[in-house]
């Protein structure tokens, strides 16, 4: 008998919060059903931080249910202020409807747009950018309470600056949204990670007000490290899942270098590999556990970026920390001209955003060049560093570049 949908997120520990739970677990056993989630295309590529949420889904339609992706080319031009402490930069249509068509390229790894529970795709632009305000607040408006609003966790930080009654409509748009989804296309779930809670609630509030019928929302947990933090940083910024922005070198070498405690929650909720294969790899100790770091790594590579890249990754990896396989994939930068200053090819590298904390980093004695510690700050690279047409630019013992000349 397969599992339900309920028994699968929670052997894998998927769920943060959930509404009507018992309620929920008997729709998830006895049919099938719509279920969506929204991404707003403030950027170009989506982020780590959308991985779990697009793992959620995906399971949901493994399990017979149906996604429904919504891109919010609607409610991207007043941006969610959830965990933000300053209002976010508007966007035009046409840098809107350019992050819509890069962002539904990267969501089809997860889920399949074919079959009896094929996804499908809508933008909420088309139903709110027509909307008449005056008709919209006096229909919906009297069903959200100011009070409950402002005590929202996702208008705490926003409270300290100021928030703007453009940033409060934010609710009441995503909310519409679900209200919207429920009445045409009979979605009954909404799923998103943990910080939008608050948000999905008044879509459940909303749609129980008005239908006296079942909705649900449900959360995943977020990606945190030991220290309690986001995962999702790298030297040179955001964990992105486009590999113009985050090369799937990068990419492999994230996964493989994050702490031993974390390995548990990484394959638990970025793999598919069954509970019992994470529960054996996260329990390995010592060196060991390195083992489990890799599979971690090419997986993840794998299904994002597929199988050819993780491997090359993979091969790179090998090349650099254990002396053997090709250094041909590696990150790489072509150097107009070789005869440059180390500052220069630290921040050509991103291996630092400017000239200051590049130099800090080798005064800290955090640079190497070919293995040998750069500490003249005005060190200039000759062709007496390239040998065999290269040179290794490395900060610390795990980001590594190769400059061509």
């Amino acid at each position: 008998m397969q599992k339900s949908i309920y028994d699968v997120l929670k052997e894998r520990d998927l769920i943060k919060q959930i509404t009507f739970e018992d309620e929920f677990k008997k729709l998830a056993e006895e049919e099938s059903f719509s279920v969506y989630l929204g991404i707003d295309p403030t950027a170009d590529s989506i982020h780590i931080g959308h991985f779990i949420p697009l793992m959620m889904m995906s399971y949901f339609q493994k399990c017979g249910h149906r996604p429904i992706l919504l891109i919010g080319g609607g409610t991207a031009f007043i941006g969610d202020p959830s965990g933000k402490t300053d209002m976010r930069k508007m966007l035009s249509k046409e840098d809107i409807s350019k992050n819509v068509d890069n962002i539904i390229k990267q969501v089809s790894k997860f889920i399949s747009f074919e079959g009896d529970n094929a996804a499908i795709i809508v933008n909420n632009g088309d139903w709110i950018l027509d909307l008449n305000y005056m008709d919209f607040i006096r229909t919906y408006g009297i069903y959200f309470n100011v009070n409950r609003m402002l005590d929202a966790e996702c208008f705490k930080q926003r409270m300290e600056k100021g928030l703007t009654f453009f940033e409060l409509n934010y609710m009441l748009m995503q909310s519409y949204d679900f209200l919207h989804l429920f009445e045409t296309k009979g979605c009954k779930v909404e799923i998103g990670g943990d910080d939008q809670w608050s948000n999905m609630l008044a879509g459940v509030d909303l749609i129980r007000k008005i239908h006296k019928d079942g909705s649900f929302c449900v959360t995943c947990p977020l990606l945190l490290n030991a220290e309690g933090k986001k995962m999702g940083k790298t030297v040179s910024g955001a964990l992105w899942l486009d590999a113009s922005k985050t090369s799937p070198y990068e990419f492999y070498q994230y996964w493989r270098n994050i702490g031993d405690t974390e390995v548990y929650d990484v394959l638990r909720m970025l793999t598919y590999l069954p509970m019992d294969e994470v529960k054996r790899l996260s329990s390995l100790e010592g060196e060991h556990i390195n083992e489990a770091k890799k599979i971690a790594a090419f997986e993840i590579t794998k299904l994002i970026h597929g199988e050819a890249e993780a491997l090359k990754a993979e091969e790179a990896s090998i090349a650099l920390f254990e002396g053997s396989g090709s250094l041909e994939n590696m990150p790489t930068i072509k150097l107009e001209n070789s005869n440059i200053s180390i500052i220069d090819a630290i921040i050509l590298t991103g291996i630092a955003p400017s000239k200051g904390q590049a130099r800090t980093l080798i005064s800290q004695g955090g640079i190497s060049l070919n293995d040998s510690k750069i500490e003249d700050i005005s060190y200039m690279l000759s062709n007496n560093d390239f040998k065999d047409g290269y040179a290794i630019l490395k900060k610390g013992k795990k980001i590594f570049y190769k400059l061509e000349k």
